[in-house]
């Protein structure tokens, strides 16, 4: 088993292993809702750092500018089309003018399962493209894939979290083993990904690990904006969250200035 083979499997595994990690610190802990607040803003910032400083300059200089843009598109719009269908193709934020027309639709068509069932379903989604992500990285530079591979496995730590109080919150008896049931899902996703990504698709021609990477980025960089961001600020104090995102952001950058 050579080194990189190596790397790839602690990476993927440590990123797995951090979301059931962090549905267990939310229900065994019980965080504050500024604690939360601090770990979901400098998850989204870490995230964040590392497509502006690693992902998209690393899929431009393999694939150039037209298909890194076109594999960012095709990402985030694979994940956006998630959403609407998990959502029953409408979605509106709370202040929005369209939001009674929203939840008078939802409440005849609910989303496709509960609220808990719909954030780690489409996350478990996700992490296909996360995993994928990391594989791909790992077949061309093992450091780009370290640095993805951090910013996951801090992304996953606070969604486990995000899941575990959210379960809490639907039902207290039964909230242990769902957490668990839905994070381990979230982590096996990503594991066989990340592994598959590297096994398939490596020794692609540049362009074409390039237009991949690009791809992920997209689908993590939406993810980043309409779940994590949002998901901070609801729980912020006193700008906390604001303050979490740009430590998280200016970490990655360091990173990757020092690699």
């Amino acid at each position: 088993m050579n080194n990189d083979l190596l790397i790839i499997l602690g990476i993927a595994a440590a990123a797995a292993v951090a979301s059931p990690l962090g549905g267990l610190v939310a229900i065994s802990l019980r965080p504050s809702s500024l604690v939360l607040s601090i770990a979901v803003g400098f998850a989204a910032g870490v995230l964040m750092g590392t497509f502006a400083f690693e992902m998209m300059p690393t899929s431009m200089e393999l694939a150039g500018l037209p298909l890194a843009v076109a594999g960012f598109l095709l990402g985030l719009g694979l994940v956006y089309i998630l959403d609407l269908y998990v959502n029953r193709w409408k979605m509106a934020g709370p202040e929005a003018d369209q939001k009674a027309e929203v939840d008078r639709l939802h409440r005849r068509r609910r989303p496709r399962g509960s609220n808990v069932a719909v954030l780690a379903g489409g996350t478990s989604a996700e992490e296909l493209i996360e995993g994928m992500t990391i594989g791909v990285g790992a077949t061309f530079e093992p450091k780009v894939a370290l640095i993805v591979g951090l910013a996951i496995c801090i992304d996953n730590f606070s969604e486990g979290m995000s899941i575990g109080e959210l379960t809490l919150d639907e039902e207290r008896k039964n909230a242990k083993p769902r957490t668990l049931g839905w994070t381990s899902l979230i982590g096996l996703s990503l594991f066989v990904s990340a592994v598959a990504g590297w096994f398939l698709l490596k020794g692609l021609a540049q362009p074409v690990t390039g237009f991949l990477f690009a791809t992920g980025a997209g689908g993590m960089f939406y993810l980043t904006i309409t779940d994590l961001v949002p998901e901070a600020e609801s729980h912020q104090f006193q700008q906390s969250s604001a303050i979490a995102n740009a430590a998280g952001f200016l970490l990655v950058m360091v990173l990757a200035q020092m690699s």
